[in-house]
């Protein structure tokens, strides 16, 4: 029996379920919203798992899901060396959204990431401490940071309204996740010029570490894939 584990709510799990159904696979939730079980029809051998989408990659990687729709983001910031853990089927056109490093709009002199380098070099001479950056990114922050050489920096956890503790005097500047930015606009902050630290959207993944590779064949398959 495959086992498919989809984002538990929301639009990641209406659009993750529109998906399957455009392929002649259609999901659901059985019972109440409070419920996580599910049902499919339309293939043979496969069992719904509702998980949210952070949980996902852990069950990937630990083998108890075959298959599974998350983001890149989660993938990569979750799972260290994710290429021995998973294989990246599909990528899925929904999700969408890029990790983005923020520094507050009046930082007039703060467009690119040079200029972040620099007043991070100059904030530590002044203050006596590494500028702050609000994130709960952290592999793939401290990861992009490093290829680009910038050092004078510390992360601190933020796993909820993250834009919002540039203005709680938490943190000088965030790494956080935006589509259409309008949350950094409200909260004063902007996007430093250039590519992203990673362009994320939902992706059918496939564990490495679980079996059946025969069944996930013929699954597999009738999803055109």
């Amino acid at each position: 029996m495959i086992r498919l584990g989809v984002p538990s709510k929301g639009r990641l799990m209406e659009q993750s379920f529109d998906w399957f159904a455009q392929r002649g696979v259609r999901l659901s939730r059985m019972g109440s919203d409070r419920e996580y079980a599910g049902r499919v029809e339309g293939a043979e051998n496969v069992s719904l798992v509702l998980l949210s989408a952070g949980e996902i990659p852990r069950e990937l990687q630990a083998g108890r899901i075959h298959l599974g729709v998350t983001g890149t983001d989660l993938i990569r910031e979750k799972l260290a060396g994710w290429r021995s853990h998973v294989e990246e089927l599909a990528p899925m056109g929904f999700g969408h959204a890029d990790l983005i490093l923020a520094v507050p709009a009046c930082w007039r002199d703060c467009e690119t990431l040079d200029d972040f380098a620099t007043i991070a070099r100059d904030f530590r001479a002044e203050h006596g401490f590494r500028l702050r950056i609000a994130t709960k990114y952290h592999r793939l922050v401290r990861a992009w940071l490093s290829d680009h050489e910038v050092a004078d920096y510390q992360l601190v956890d933020s796993q909820g309204a993250t834009e919002g503790t540039v203005a709680n005097l938490t943190a000088e500047a965030i790494a956080d996740i935006t589509s259409s930015g309008e949350t950094l606009r409200a909260n004063h902050l902007k996007v430093l010029d250039g590519t992203p630290i990673l362009r994320s959207q939902a992706t059918l993944l496939r564990s490495l570490a679980a079996g059946d590779a025969d069944e996930l064949g013929v699954f597999t398959a009738r999803l055109g894939l």
